[in-house]
């Protein structure tokens, strides 16, 4: 069923609802097995920071973008903006934007504790992957959208949604056997500018697609255990 209601002088039209026909249950032991499979691709996953320049099929993004846009979001609006960026023009402009806050962050921003934390990994306020991957999508976290009368509607729990959405397309990309990079340069109000996006969208991230380099090397890090990130209260 379907129908208009009002609530505080805005009319809101409900969803229908269908029958949940695409769910699979799956026996115990399946459900373990795709469970391992999962585990042990999503284990393979690296954040990368020397990038191929090789091509990626447009399509490929088009595909991993649909299945971020999956992701659960605060009463279905969807508060999110993904700018794909191919152009060798415009990541030149991004990589000299970025590295200059970069510059500021390490040498005024940064306290000597986040430093100490960032310098076992190597990072500096260099950043030649910005042009040298084929992609970067900058992702923007939408506070409001715009109904088709041109009226505001308020987006909630926005950064919980976005963040929901980029975790499915870095799982995506990382599924159909490319490599990612979260750069979040602080600010990076410079993206709305470049990208000619609205002020009304902030920027959440820059997530650098492409293949690794041939002779890519990434620090030797550990995970958690399970017993360091999760607790099960059974009582």
């Amino acid at each position: 069923m379907n129908g208009a209601f009002c609530r505080k002088g805005v009319d809101v039209t409900s969803y229908p609802t269908i029958p949940l026909e695409k769910y699979r249950e799956y026996p115990i032991d399946e459900m373990r097995q795709r469970l391992n499979d999962f585990y042990e691709d999503i284990d393979r996953r690296r954040t990368v920071r020397e990038f191929s320049d090789r091509p990626v099929p447009r399509d490929i993004i088009e595909t991993a973008l649909k299945a971020a846009n999956t992701a659960p979001s605060g009463a279905n609006l969807q508060p999110w903006h993904f700018a794909v960026v191919s152009g060798l023009e415009t990541k030149k402009k991004i990589r000299v934007a970025a590295e200059a806050e970069e510059r500021e962050f390490y040498e005024h921003r940064a306290s000597e504790e986040w430093l100490a934390a960032l310098e076992p990994l190597g990072t500096d306020d260099r950043k030649p992957f910005l042009e040298t991957a084929p992609y970067l999508i900058a992702i923007f976290l939408q506070k409001f959208g715009e109904l088709p009368d041109g009226r505001k509607v308020k987006h909630y729990y926005p950064a919980e949604s976005t963040g929901l959405a980029t975790g499915i397309l870095i799982t995506a990309l990382h599924h159909a056997g490319l490599a990612t990079l979260t750069h979040t340069p602080s600010p990076m109000k410079f993206l709305n500018e470049i990208l000619d996006r609205p002020k009304s969208e902030r920027p959440f991230l820059l997530l650098v697609v492409g293949y690794p380099a041939d002779d890519a090397e990434v620090p030797d890090i550990k995970r958690k255990s399970l017993q360091e990130y999760a607790s099960f209260i059974e009582v």
